[in-house]
């Protein structure tokens, strides 16, 4: 597979069956990640916290559903049941936020190549920012905030690939 192949195979992943992924295809995906451009190489600025296990994975769902309550929002499971959820924080201000994206969209496009499914998450992020407990649970360091999420495994279904198109973004060429 190509890296157009995989970007046209790579969708928001909602729904995933239990088995967890392999640590071959977890360090596959991190190798991606830290290939990502991230401004003036401030690599440690980033924070990456895996989580495998299940309660603390449950966890951070719950609160997720509470968020979204609150905000009117019937949403059950907003982690849709993924094996492993990456919580990414950040200690740059709002420059984490575009680094850790850059970080995600490799992992996400190496998710894709490697036959998984993959959501970028940031309600559940919302939900837990600030929450101490959780924050020591996933190792975040002091000066850091939490940024955004990615939740990974095998899809229920298999995605299919769409065609990659130029006309969703409004683009204006000045030659």
């Amino acid at each position: 597979m190509n890296t157009l192949e995989a970007i046209a195979k790579r969708s928001s992943c909602r729904a995933y069956k239990a088995e967890q992924i392999s640590d071959d295809q977890l360090e596959k995906i991190l190798k991606a990640g830290n290939a990502a451009p991230v401004g003036m190489a401030k690599y440690n600025t980033i924070k990456i916290s895996v989580i495998q296990n299940r309660e603390l994975i449950n966890k951070i769902d719950k609160e997720g559903m509470s968020f979204f309550a609150k905000q009117g929002i019937d949403m059950e499971h907003p982690l849709y049941n993924a094996p492993t959820f990456i919580l990414f924080s950040g200690s740059d201000g709002p420059m984490s936020l575009c680094n850790i994206s850059c970080v995600i969209e490799n992992m996400i496009i190496e998710a894709a190549e490697l036959g998984l499914g993959s959501c970028y998450i940031m309600g559940n992020v919302a939900a837990v920012k600030g929450n101490a407990e959780i924050e020591k649970a996933v190792g975040m360091p002091e000066g850091f905030e939490l940024c955004a999420g990615l939740i990974l495994g095998y899809p229920a279904e298999e995605p299919q690939s769409r065609e990659l198109v130029t006309d969703k973004i409004p683009t204006e060429y000045f030659k």
